[in-house]
């Protein structure tokens, strides 16, 4: 994540508890490389087990993204970064139609419930090219 995608994205996150008053230890890793693995996971479609070496450990950021799902806040983070991004296209910030594809419409009925779909993951060899900060740093000071 650029320097400049971090500045838009950082005052979305939620604040940690630690910061707020609320007690508790500061987290071990900055949400930055917690986002950046998250996304890196998600581009390369690797599992999380196979996370490489230069992010956090993968217990810690699957620990991360399932806490932030489990709060919804995957979702919040989703609907904030997109009323953002649609208020500076001078747009309302909710979206106002939908669009449906009427074979998959047609494929739902048709396809069971018990259907399978596979997908093959892309596996990337080459390191990230991400170089990380100590992990007990933190970003938000």
């Amino acid at each position: 994540m650029t320097d400049v995608e971090w500045a838009v994205v950082r005052p979305l996150l939620p604040v940690p508890g630690w910061l707020r008053g609320r007690g508790g230890q500061p987290e071990a890793y900055c949400h930055r490389a917690i986002l950046d693995a998250v996304r890196y996971l998600v581009d390369n479609g690797i599992k999380w087990r196979a996370m490489p070496a230069d992010f956090p450990p993968w217990d810690r950021v699957y620990a991360f993204f399932r806490r932030w799902r489990d709060h919804a806040l995957v979702k919040e983070f989703h609907d904030r970064l997109r009323s953002r991004i649609r208020e500076r296209e001078g747009r309302d910030t909710e979206p106002t139609a939908g669009v449906i594809d009427s074979q998959s419409v047609k494929a739902d009925a048709v396809v069971g419930s018990t259907a399978v779909a596979s997908t093959a993951a892309s596996w990337s060899t080459g390191a990230s090219g991400t170089s990380w900060s100590t992990p007990s740093v933190c970003c938000w000071g």
